[in-house]
């Protein structure tokens, strides 16, 4: 499910519908896999190096991919929005991308309901 940077993230964007329910008595954070390891893995220190980064990056979504919450988490971090760090499997970076997807298919999804509805009323 991990995609290097180089290609696409529509996977990454997923659908606010397909979170699955949890239990309300435990919040979602309770079963991140995340919370046995530090949290440098997840954030940046100041003045990384790029290829540190990265390394970092890649290890930190490898613990992504394993955790029973990754879904929650990356939707936490997309409605907060969470400015750092990896969530979610997504970096800040990819995490604006989505973003920006998502508001560009929102738009599109309302010009195109507007569209439909001037249509019907001219009809």
């Amino acid at each position: 499910m991990l995609q290097p940077p180089h290609q696409s993230l529509q996977v990454a964007a997923v659908p606010a519908q397909r979170v699955p329910t949890r239990d309300q008595d435990a919040p979602w954070h309770t079963e991140a896999v995340c919370r046995r390891d530090e949290a440098g893995l997840f954030f940046a220190p100041s003045k990384e190096p790029t290829a540190a980064r990265l390394s970092r990056e890649d290890a930190a979504k490898r613990v992504c991919a394993g955790c029973p919450v990754m879904v929650e988490c990356r939707e936490h971090a997309l409605l907060q929005p969470e400015p750092y760090g990896v969530w979610g499997g997504l970096t800040a970076a990819e995490r604006r991308v989505v973003l920006t997807r998502r508001r560009r298919r929102d738009m599109e999804l309302q010009k195109a309901s507007h569209t439909a509805g001037s249509v019907a009323a001219a009809g």
